[in-house]
């Protein structure tokens, strides 16, 4: 495994990661979540992403079960949450990035994970009703009092991501260090050009989701949606149409030759161009067998292989089939 400094910070976090959206508490329970984390963390993993509205709570729940029973030094790994959409229907912990929200919320991410403090706490959503700076004081103030070590976003545009840092600037607080975008073969805009001046000019890190377009570049759906696969979990059919795009599905198929080539699977091959980014900190993997686990680590040595012509032949294969 290699590692990479979260941006301009300090922190170095594992080039791939794992995920808890999705599988912790809808497709895997305490049980089979341990068996992924545990083969994650052999192989240099420590790097565990989580979120408060995963699975309405349970995500957390069950990481924060998993971390008692494994009883790593709790220096050894690096645990995220994500605050906006709430737990709650009241006004105030509903779609918000309010302070009473915020200092409620980490409170009960840290007990659900049995925690003292998380590493990376996000903002999941931009607040059009909240007040930037009520926000960035709130996430200051939260790494202030020890809860959390690191505060970034997740997409968020650059314009609002550089004006937090401003005022946080202006007002000596603790600035955000990281945005957790969508990033993968068919979604790349926002990376590789709304925020290429964030990169330089105030040191953004990238903790990127959906490498794999919730699984559509692993080939899987090209045919309909598999039984076991996440496609059918009925609170995620809202990817069923991204899954099963004719036109996507098509850009797959033809990436099966360059995979082929470079004796790998899909699913590396699409985490592997993932990692040849200089901006990406970690790519955040999923997994509901450690199986996946193993093979998912495999495309660090696939992204070595990665030469510039072999990228430019990839680009050829997408064209203009990215968003």
């Amino acid at each position: 495994m290699n590692y990479r400094r979260l941006g301009r910070s300090g922190l170095k976090v594992s080039e791939l990661s794992l995920g808890s959206w999705v599988t912790y508490g809808n497709q895997v329970d305490t049980r089979a979540a341990r068996e992924l984390m545990a083969a994650a963390f052999d192989a240099g993993v420590n790097f565990f992403d989580n979120a408060e509205i995963y699975a309405k709570g349970d995500s957390e729940t069950i990481m924060g079960a998993v971390l008692k029973e494994l009883a790593w030094p709790r220096i050894n790994y690096v645990v995220s949450t994500k605050f906006y959409w709430g737990m709650r229907t009241s006004v105030n912990n509903n779609n918000t990035l309010n302070r009473k929200y915020l200092l409620d919320a980490i409170d009960g991410s840290l007990k659900r994970l049995q925690l003292d403090y998380v590493d990376l706490v996000f903002c999941h959503r931009p607040d059009p009703t909240t007040p930037i700076e009520e926000t960035v004081w709130a996430m200051s103030d939260i790494i202030s009092r020890g809860k959390a070590l690191y505060w970034g976003t997740s997409e968020w545009s650059a314009e609002e991501i550089r004006a937090a840092w401003l005022i946080a600037d202006k007002r000596n607080l603790h600035k955000p260090v990281m945005e957790q975008p969508q990033y993968n073969l068919l979604h790349r805009k926002r990376v590789e050009q709304e925020y290429a001046r964030l990169y330089e000019d105030i040191g953004l890190g990238l903790t990127t989701w959906s490498p794999l377009a919730s699984g559509l570049l692993t080939g899987k759906y090209r045919n309909g949606i598999p039984a076991d696969s996440r496609g059918a979990v009925e609170s995620y059919a809202f990817l069923r149409e991204l899954l099963t795009d004719p036109g996507k599905n098509i850009v797959v198929g033809q990436l099966e030759g360059v995979a082929k080539d470079l004796g790998c699977t899909l699913a590396q091959l699409a985490l592997a161009w993932c990692l040849k980014s200089p901006n990406v900190s970690t790519v955040i993997t999923g997994a509901s067998r450690p199986a996946q686990v193993a093979e998912n680590m495999k495309a660090l040595e696939i992204a070595a292989r990665l030469d510039a012509g072999t990228l430019e032949r990839i680009d050829g294969v997408i064209g203009g089939n990215h968003d």
